[in-house]
């Protein structure tokens, strides 16, 4: 696989050993922040501080629980608590995950109609842009964007893809309206704590890309 490797964590990895991970080929990492208006992982600050001390390029991402609070809510509670960018070479732009409900099995889409979901999303969106800058990075898998917002191709534009999908040589089909993706998520373990990522480029491309150049 070419591309910068990199990976992404959560309070479940608790404290990682970050030079280590870059010994093994860490350039970036997403650090998981927040989730709804309500929860921030007790270990971000040292995960994300960490990072950066061993020389990964570091983000921050928020999990969205749309059905809990409105986009804008959500939005600023994750920048207020680590989700915040500057163009310094080493602070990834802000990234919205939005995925299944984790907390109902059957409610892949929070019970919300398309259109409610897309007016969700440019609520979260155009917020991070208001305090931050820049545009959040979309973090998703081609089932869920077709399906919740159906087949959406308003945000790939103006919103870089961070695209999920295990077990396969590439990352297959994308969420309607993207033509490349920015990141890959392609398995959910490896050498690197945490999920395994790509990035679509080289380290200098990475560097870039953090500036938003």
């Amino acid at each position: 696989m070419k591309g910068a490797k990199g990976h992404d964590v959560s309070s479940y990895q608790k404290d990682v050993d970050w030079r280590s991970a870059r010994a093994k080929g860490a350039r970036f990492v997403y650090v998981k922040a927040t989730e709804s208006v309500s929860y921030r992982n007790p270990y971000f600050g040292r995960q994300y501080d960490g990072a950066r001390g061993a020389g990964l390029v570091r983000g921050a991402y928020h999990f969205a629980l749309p059905d809990r609070s409105s986009g804008a809510a959500q939005a600023r509670y994750f920048v207020r608590n680590g989700g915040d960018w500057r163009a310094d070479g080493w602070t990834l732009p802000p990234a919205l995950d939005l995925e299944g409900d984790p907390y109902g099995a059957k409610r892949r889409c929070y019970g919300m109609s398309a259109a409610r979901m897309t007016g969700w999303i440019w609520a979260f969106s155009d917020e991070v842009r208001r305090l931050t800058g820049r545009r959040p990075v979309i973090y998703t898998t081609a089932r869920w964007w077709n399906a919740c917002t159906k087949r959406s191709t308003a945000f790939a534009d103006d919103h870089p893809l961070w695209v999920a999908r295990y077990g396969a040589r590439s990352a297959g089909e994308l969420p309607a309206g993207w033509a490349r993706w920015t990141f890959w998520q392609y398995a959910d373990h490896g050498k690197l704590p945490g999920d395994q990522n790509l990035f679509d480029g080289p380290e200098d491309g990475l560097r870039g890309f953090a500036r938003d150049e």
